[in-house]
């Protein structure tokens, strides 16, 4: 697994999306926060700026789905307290 210099807590082992990084690096500093694993992109229809869309809770934390462009990408998030921060996620990124 490769990690960006310094201690991230965003993994950075597979590509991200348009706007991605930008958003995991802001969110990063989060006291509910402890990881962020990029998944998955698939090709999509929908265009824009990025969105994270929580989709639901893990046993670890939390799965979002991140849209930007033509592409969505599966986001998977560790915490200890998986409710605040999707309120937080939500209030970054209203839909």
């Amino acid at each position: 697994m490769r990690l960006r210099q310094g201690s991230s807590k965003i993994k950075y082992e597979h590509g991200m999306i348009d706007g991605l990084r930008a958003g995991l690096e802001a969110i990063e500093s989060w006291p509910e926060f402890r990881s962020a694993i990029p998944g998955v992109i698939r090709p999509t229809r929908s265009a824009g700026a990025l969105q994270l869309r929580v989709q639901y809770a893990t046993a670890s934390g939390l799965k979002c789905l991140a849209k930007s462009g033509s592409a969505v990408q599966e986001v998977f998030f560790v915490t200890d307290d998986p409710v605040a921060l999707k309120r937080r996620i939500e209030a970054r990124f209203p839909r």
